[in-house]
């Protein structure tokens, strides 16, 4: 049996704790810190970078910016919806073992997009399919999102697909269900910053999408807090940064 540690979704998982920030410009920092007895001009421009790179990208405006660049999709309209016959919700994680829902429940991510959707679902009165799995041997994402569509939102989930373990895997098995039923165009629940890599995994795997984006940056900076680094702005940013290395990867070396 394989080990988890060479599962390519765990080594992704790593790589992505360990590049992405905080944690990859505090690398950067202390290793330039190490560096300065011996190399002070380098370790000392390293030190550096890695701090103001860690306040920049703590930005709200910054992180809004990286988002927009993402996404351009407005808000969704019904009348988007006309030719499309389904929604699909994507999960986007799970909180595990939360002791005040007595075992595992939607993260926050997760929790937006249901709520979302069933927005959505009351105003194009589509059904519904929840795409998610388990990562880490918990409850299936998509079994939690049901769940709460229909005992919080009184929204009605037809459809579940709870295998899948990340986006390409979300729009693969998603699409072998609905093409099953006939269905060819879906309106897409996500969040703004990663609708351009799902969006094109969902086409190559054959569904056609209208994007229903939830988490969409306001346009315009009008608070002096906008500029100011917070853990909401780096939390942006590392969405963000994650979709950009992510459809880098997707371009350079397509799964097919």
């Amino acid at each position: 049996m394989d080990s988890p540690l060479i599962d390519p979704v765990w080594l992704k998982a790593l790589a992505k704790t360990l590049l992405l920030p905080p944690t990859g410009l505090l690398l950067i920092a202390l290793l330039g810190l190490a560096l300065r007895r011996r190399f002070a001009r380098m370790g000392g421009g390293m030190a550096w970078a890695g701090v103001v790179g860690l306040l920049l990208l703590s930005v709200p405006a910054v992180a809004g910016f990286m988002v927009r660049f993402l996404d351009a999709s407005p808000p969704f309209e019904r009348s988007q919806a006309s030719n499309a016959q389904a929604i699909v919700i994507l999960g986007g994680g799970t909180r595990r073992k939360a002791p005040e829902y007595g075992g595992d429940t939607l993260g926050a991510l997760t929790l937006e997009r249901v709520r979302y959707g069933a927005r959505v679902a009351r105003l194009t009165g589509l059904p519904i399919l929840v795409t998610g799995g388990s990562l880490s041997g918990g409850e299936p994402e998509a079994k939690l999102m049901r769940a709460s569509l229909e005992n919080e939102f009184a929204t009605p989930v037809r459809w579940i697909e709870d295998r899948s373990r990340n986006t390409h895997e979300n729009a693969l098995r998603t699409a072998a269900i609905l093409r099953a039923e006939g269905i060819e165009r879906v309106v897409l629940v996500a969040h703004s910053f990663d609708m351009l890599r799902a969006r094109a995994e969902f086409a190559a795997a054959g569904l056609a999408t209208v994007p229903a984006a939830t988490g969409i940056p306001g346009s315009d900076q009008d608070s002096f807090f906008d500029y100011l680094p917070s853990i909401a702005g780096l939390r942006g940013s590392y969405f963000a940064l994650y979709e950009i290395l992510a459809n880098l990867v997707r371009w350079l070396a397509p799964t097919g």
